[in-house]
């Protein structure tokens, strides 16, 4: 009976554990979110990262006008936009939109700076592996949904063993 727990406890971890974080911010972040055509119905969901009030002064302290410099404009963008690249790249909320009107309300930008700047290759702008999230809360006991998957896994085996 423990070797039933053991494999359900791998297939519960299976099916729900999130997936590995972006390593690209998406070229798509770039463009207008504007509902066109077939979107016209199908309204945005509301982006889980409150992007008002996170730091812009990575971005703001290095890319400066008029010249705006690419390598630093595009290396500060990176530095604060990878953490988020995995809600920044889902199209079906407004994290990129919200993100990047905060960027040019702080930053006065002329538009279209980061998407005519900054290219690397065809799949976006590459982020470096260990870019973690942010909007994870730092007073959290437990921060990352996986680990509390895993604990949980933990007490309902010791649960089944003590049953059966």
């Amino acid at each position: 009976m423990q070797c039933k727990a053991v494999a359900f406890l791998f297939l519960f971890m299976a099916i729900l554990s999130p997936s590995f974080a972006s390593s690209f911010i998406s070229d798509n972040v770039f463009h207008s979110h504007a509902s066109t055509g077939r979107n016209l119905l199908q309204a945005k969901k509301a982006c889980p990262v409150n992007f008002e009030f996170l730091n812009y002064t990575i971005i703001t302290s290095q890319c400066k006008g008029p010249e705006y410099p690419p390598d630093r404009c595009c290396s500060t963008f990176k530095e604060f936009a990878c953490p988020y690249a995995e809600v920044l790249n889902d199209l079906t909320n407004d994290c990129a939109s919200t993100m990047f009107s905060y960027i040019n309300l702080y930053g006065r930008y002329p538009p279209g700076l980061f998407a005519s700047e900054c290219k690397e290759g065809k799949e976006g702008l590459a982020c470096p592996p260990s870019a973690s999230p942010e909007y994870a809360s730092s007073d959290c006991i437990i921060c990352d949904p996986s680990s509390l998957l895993t604990l949980l896994g933990g007490f309902t085996v010791l649960l089944l063993s003590k049953l059966f």
